[in-house]
C-alpha cells in the first residue's frame, strides 16, 4: 500500500497534562447526597439520622471541591522507559487500565507511595493510546527482575 504510513521500532516520548477529573468530582457530589438521603432512609435512630444526612453532601461537596482543586500534574516518559512527573524523575513507575480509567502508581522521591486516576474525560483517545504506549516501552526497557524456581 502505498497511503500506509511508516511505523517507527522506537516509540517517541510522551508528554501528558494530567488534570482533575469533572466527571470525578460530578461523582463525589451525586454520592454526597445520595448518602445524605440514604442516612434518612435508613433505621438509624432520627436524632443520629438527621445529623449524619447533613453531614454528608457537605464531606461530599469538600471532597469533591478537593478534587477539583488538585494541580495539573505533567508527566514525560522518554523512549528509554524513565518517567518524569513534574520534572522529577520517578522509579517503580506502574500503569494499570479498568476499561477507560488509567491508574498511575509510583514511588515518589521522598519514599512515599502516589497515585493518579485519569477518567476519560481527561484522557482522549489519542492520548490513552500514547500512554499504553509509553508504559508498554518503559515495560519492555526495563524486565522484571525473574527469580529462579
Amino acid at each position: 500500500m502505498t497511503n500506509s504510513p511508516h511505523s517507527s521500532a522506537a516509540s517517541p516520548s510522551c508528554r501528558i497534562d494530567w488534570r482533575p477529573s469533572g466527571v470525578a468530582w460530578g461523582v463525589l457530589l451525586a454520592l454526597g447526597l445520595l448518602a445524605g438521603l440514604s442516612m434518612l432512609v435508613s433505621d438509624l435512630p432520627r436524632a443520629c439520622a438527621w445529623p449524619a444526612a447533613l453531614i454528608a453532601p457537605a464531606w461530599g461537596a469538600w471532597l469533591a471541591r478537593r478534587e477539583r482543586r488538585r494541580p495539573t500534574i505533567r508527566l514525560f516518559w522518554r523512549t528509554d522507559g524513565v518517567l518524569f512527573v513534574d520534572g522529577e524523575h520517578v522509579r517503580c513507575a506502574r500503569l494499570q487500565w479498568r476499561g477507560p480509567i488509567a491508574f498511575l502508581a509510583w514511588d515518589g522521591a521522598d519514599g512515599r507511595r502516589r497515585r493518579l486516576a485519569a477518567w476519560p474525560d481527561t484522557l482522549p483517545a489519542a492520548r490513552r493510546r500514547e500512554l499504553r504506549l509509553a508504559a508498554a516501552a518503559a515495560e519492555a526497557a526495563h524486565p522484571p527482575a525473574r527469580m529462579a524456581p
